[in-house]
């Protein structure tokens, strides 16, 4: 592993059967060790993408309920979104708002 101080994350994704890893640190999974234990590295990006993919109906339901017991501050869809695209998922906030 290129940083020593991520073992642990490597050790917990083989302890429990994981088939993704799933990290904004991509540069410190590289691919092809990944590979020899049977796991993928993704961004949480691709990560929430894939998985509204698989059942948007559910995803946009989910998100809506966030939205709703959003609080302190309380905001709308948009905002939302606007949040999620800040914070780095801007795929996943663009996908949502296709969907909306």
């Amino acid at each position: 592993m290129p940083d020593p101080r991520d073992c642990h994350v490597l050790a917990a994704a083989i302890k429990t059967n994981a088939n993704v890893i799933v990290t904004n640190n991509l540069k410190d999974f590289p691919a092809e060790y990944l590979t020899s234990f049977g796991l993928t590295a993704k961004s949480a990006d691709d990560f929430l993408t894939d998985i509204i993919d698989l059942n948007p109906e559910q995803a946009i339901l989910a998100f809506k309920e966030m939205v709703l017991n959003r609080r302190n501050p309380a905001m709308n869809e948009f905002e939302v979104l606007d949040c999620l695209r800040k914070s780095g998922l801007t795929d996943t906030a663009n996908y949502l708002h296709a969907l909306l």
